[in-house]
């Protein structure tokens, strides 16, 4: 093999079905950024890598990878995930889920999933509806949102997946845009080399039932002016000539003039930061892709994982009583005779 061969190309992460999207999905694109993005993870056996799914357009994805994968059911793909990388810790876990599988019915599968820091990359794609049951309002739609479920508009205040993670204080929080392939790549990469549960929250369009939602963040010009990249050590501007900047105050986050303020006195964004308020406020910027949105890696700080404390529970538990016997504790204290 040459020194610039590689040993896969996304060819091989894609399966023999037919993927069957809306035509113009964002899914599409999600799919392909992450098979471009394993196919570059040369010292990982494809066979590693396994994908776990609940209900939704987007559960349909580990059809479409020639990977190990379970579709599983509506909102529990975190507890399946979890039993899979516990009991199998050399394995690479993927869950993909959407607003609606994940904050709905999965809405305590995913926070314990976060707060255990089960070694999971969990990927919510959040495109602010109901797609697969045609367009209903999800836990994510907008105030006032019109459909089928809500024909006078939704009166449900939404949740902020972001500040939702970071509430669980999730150990790696970030969000990405579906179309910015590049972002999404850096975010993957990022995500998979941490060790605990990776929390991607992806604006993902759907084109038929809420087309251009995050028309703010994705037009030509409009991005331009929304999107606050977050960069670790860097100050946080954003705009044209990055003339805007985040500055932290006793109350939160706050957009200023950087003229106004100097750029001394810009946040400057750290990423490794172990208490997670000042990502947390930063996420307060917008409850939604509306004006100035924070992208890119809130939180990323080391802390136990899940699997490797149980692993080391068993090992002490050896250590000290010596190889168990199923047998002998099912006939341990609390047992009776009936005659």
């Amino acid at each position: 093999m040459s020194a610039t061969a590689t040993r896969y190309q996304r060819s091989d992460f894609q399966s023999d079905q037919e993927v069957k999207w809306c035509p113009g999905c964002g899914d599409y694109t999600i799919l392909a950024s992450v098979q471009n993005f394993l196919a570059t993870l040369d010292d990982v056996d494809k066979e590693k890598h396994v994908f776990v799914a609940g209900i939704g357009c987007s559960s349909r994805f580990p059809y479409y990878m020639d990977t190990y994968g379970m579709h599983t059911i509506h909102g529990r793909a975190p507890a399946f995930a979890s039993g899979i990388a516990t009991a199998n810790p050399d394995l690479h876990v993927w869950v993909i889920t959407g607003d609606g599988d994940a904050l709905s019915i999965g809405g305590n599968h995913l926070i314990h999933a976060l707060r255990r820091n089960v070694n999971l990359k969990i990927l919510l794609f959040n495109n602010q509806i109901y797609g697969l049951t045609k367009g209903q309002y999800s836990p994510t739609s907008e105030v006032g949102k019109r459909t089928k479920t809500s024909p006078m508009g939704s009166i449900d205040y939404p949740f902020n997946p972001v500040s939702l993670a970071l509430g669980a204080e999730a150990s790696f929080v970030a969000r990405t845009i579906d179309m910015d392939r590049n972002m999404t790549a850096d975010i993957l990469t990022a995500a998979y080399g941490h060790k605990g549960t990776a929390f991607i929250e992806i604006y993902q369009n759907c084109n038929v039932f809420n087309d251009k939602a995050f028309i703010q963040l994705t037009a030509k010009d409009e991005k331009v002016a929304n999107r606050v990249y977050l960069k670790h050590g860097a100050p946080i501007v954003f705009g044209k000539d990055d003339e805007n900047g985040i500055v932290i105050t006793s109350t939160g986050a706050a957009i200023v003039k950087v003229a106004d303020v100097g750029l001394d006195a810009i946040h400057v964004h750290d990423v490794n930061q172990p208490d997670p308020s000042v990502a947390f406020a930063i996420s307060r910027l917008s409850h939604g892709p509306y004006g100035p949105t924070p992208v890119g890696v809130f939180r990323d700080v080391p802390r136990p994982t899940y699997e490797a404390e149980v692993t080391r529970q068993l090992v002490d538990a050896q250590a000290k009583q010596g190889p168990g016997d199923l047998g002998d504790l099912l006939a341990s204290g609390g047992t009776w005779t009936v005659t």
